[in-house]
């Protein structure tokens, strides 16, 4: 794949950096990209990569513009202000926001990139880190036809799966709600396996006969019997701070809606408890320590 387009990226972190690295080997254009730290810029670089001054500068460059930050907060502070994006991105330009970010930020942010005559789409992505380094990315899309038609070939360059949702703010709503329901099943099996505990039985075993039958699901076969059974929780994987952020959002959109969203509500209680305990900084799927009971007496977590 092969195109005249200049791109940037800026956000090098866990998820951003691999996301990078494969465009800059598969996309065939000129990266420019920017992060606060120099170690990911400086394996990028080696690789191809042209280290920008500031966020801004890449702004200046780029024709398409990759953003990935850990939350909205942080996206909308690099987007706003004197020395922010959308003073720095001329028309003609396409932002897209690789991170997951609240709903209405989004088509806030668009409608201002848009009175600059700047394309904007929402992709946020889904699946591990392990999928980030092998390219095998989930990434639903919010934006017009034609900025989709733009995006995905490049997009493919580090995802599997590329769905086009509708407008701006579609591919937001896809994503959140995936992680509430993905939250809430997970709930259920660390419900599950500490039931299954009191009577002597190894949660391993009780997970694989899960896989047999009608409780089957990605949930089970990722979150359970990869984490979950093996009481694994590393860091630098998606935390518990992380997922506690994506609840917060899809609970913002229900209460707009007028709508209760009870489930949800649990997730948000046990993630929250999550952090407290001192967990945010683990793989969130770590909420079965506090529903069978073993919070208080945890192992270190693996790195």
């Amino acid at each position: 794949m092969t195109t005249e387009k200049t791109l940037g990226f800026i956000g090098l972190g866990v998820m951003g950096e691999p996301m990078c690295r494969h465009l800059i080997t598969k996309s065939g254009s000129p990266v420019v990209i920017f992060d606060l730290m120099p170690e990911p810029v400086g394996r990028l670089v080696s690789i191809g990569a042209r280290a920008a001054g500031s966020a801004a500068e890449v702004a200046r460059a780029a024709d398409i513009i990759f953003v990935s930050l850990p939350s909205g907060k942080h996206l909308q502070a690099l987007c706003e202000g004197p020395d922010g994006l959308i003073a720095h991105t001329a028309a003609g330009r396409t932002f897209v926001d690789l991170g997951t970010s609240p709903l209405k930020l989004s088509r806030e942010l668009a409608a201002r990139f848009e009175a600059k005559d700047v394309a904007y789409a929402d992709a946020p992505v889904a699946r591990t880190r392990q999928a980030a380094e092998q390219g095998t990315l989930a990434v639903t899309v919010g934006g017009s036809e034609p900025v989709f038609a733009r995006l995905e070939p490049l997009l493919r360059c580090f995802a599997s799966e590329v769905t086009h949702c509708g407008e701006v703010g579609s591919g937001q709503v896809v994503k959140i709600l995936n992680n509430m329901v993905v939250v809430g099943t997970v709930a259920a099996l660390c419900e599950a396996a500490a039931i299954a505990g009191s009577t002597g039985m190894d949660t391993k075993f009780l997970f694989d006969a899960f896989s047999k039958g009608s409780a089957d699901s990605f949930a089970l076969r990722n979150h359970g019997l990869k984490s979950v059974a093996l009481r694994e929780f590393p860091l630098r994987t998606f935390s518990s701070e992380y997922m506690l952020k994506d609840i917060s959002y899809a609970l913002a959109m229900a209460q707009d809606a007028g709508i209760t969203a009870k489930g949800a509500g649990r997730s948000e209680e046990l993630l929250k408890l999550a952090v407290e305990k001192g967990f945010g900084a683990e793989y969130w799927p770590v909420i079965v320590r506090l529903i069978d009971g073993s919070a208080d007496n945890p192992p270190p977590p693996k790195s």
